[in-house]
C-alpha cells in the first residue's frame, strides 16, 4: 500500500517558466517596485534582481522617500541547497540577500497554518508567495501537518506583517489557490484581488490612501511615475 504520507520532493531542479518570469518582470519595472520579499528561492530571485537594477538606473536614488532597503531582494527558504544553487546563478549579490531558516505549524486567527521561524527586516512593496515545500514544514497542530499529499500549504506570514504594509504594495501568488485563499478571506485592509488562470496566479494590491506625505510622494513619483495602474493591469 502506498505510504500517503510519502515525501513528493524531487531531487532535480525545475526549469524556469519564461512566461511567468517575464510577467513578473513587467510588473515589477512597470509599477517602479523598489524592495521585494520572496518566499522560496529560484529563477525568480535572478529575475527580480535584474528587474531592480533596471528599476534603479531608472529611478535613481530613493532616500527621499524614506525607502530604507532600496532595490533589494530579500529571499526567504528552508533549503540550503536551493539557496547555494539560486546564489551560483547570480553574478552580483550585492542586493541580493537570503534567509536561511525552519518552518513550522502554528496557529493564526484560530486557523491552522505554518510560518517562517525567521523573516528579513524589511517593509518590501512586492511580495511573491512561492514557498516553502509542504514537506518542508514541521511540527504539527492537532495531529495536523501539510506533511500530507492531501495537505496543502497554508502560509500565514504576510497576514503577520500586514499591517505594516505600504499603500500600493502587490502580493503575487504563484499557484497555491488554498492558500491565496486564506490570505484573502484574513486580509484586513483594503486589498483588490485578482486571478490569472492561463499563469494561475493570484495577485492582491493593497489599494489605500497614502500614510503621509512620503508615501504619497513615492506613489506619485516612481509607482505612478509611468502610468497608474490598478489590480487589472497586474
Amino acid at each position: 500500500m502506498l505510504d500517503v504520507n510519502k515525501k513528493i520532493i524531487t531531487k532535480k531542479t525545475y526549469k524556469p517558466d519564461n512566461k511567468d518570469l517575464e510577467s513578473l518582470t513587467k510588473i515589477i519595472k512597470e509599477t517602479g517596485r523598489t524592495t521585494i520579499l520572496e518566499f522560496g528561492v529560484g529563477y525568480s530571485t535572478l529575475a527580480f534582481q535584474k528587474a531592480l537594477k533596471y528599476n534603479q538606473k531608472f529611478y535613481g536614488s530613493l532616500s527621499r522617500y524614506r525607502r530604507n532597503n532600496p532595490y533589494e531582494t530579500h529571499s526567504v527558504d528552508t533549503s540550503k541547497k536551493y539557496i547555494s544553487i539560486t546564489k551560483k546563478r547570480i553574478k552580483d549579490l550585492t542586493k541580493t540577500f537570503f534567509t536561511h531558516t525552519k518552518c513550522k505549524m502554528t496557529i493564526f486567527n484560530s486557523r491552522i497554518c505554518h510560518e517562517y521561524e525567521k523573516l528579513p527586516l524589511i517593509n518590501p512593496d512586492f511580495i511573491y508567495l512561492d514557498g516553502p515545500h509542504q514537506f518542508m514544514v514541521q511540527g504539527e497542530i492537532n495531529g495536523i501537518s501539510t506533511r500530507h499529499i492531501d495537505m496543502p500549504p497554508m502560509s500565514c506570514d504576510i497576514l503577520k506583517i500586514e499591517s505594516f504594509l505600504t499603500p500600493k504594495t502587490i502580493i503575487v501568488v504563484d499557484g497555491r489557490a488554498a492558500n491565496a485563499r486564506f490570505l484573502k478571506s484574513n486580509l484586513l485592509r483594503k486589498w483588490s484581488y485578482k486571478y490569472c488562470k492561463n499563469r494561475d496566479q493570484h495577485f492582491f494590491l493593497l489599494d489605500e490612501e497614502p500614510f503621509g506625505k512620503y508615501s504619497l510622494s513615492i506613489i506619485n513619483e516612481i509607482y505612478y511615475k509611468k502610468k497608474k495602474f490598478n489590480i487589472q493591469d497586474l
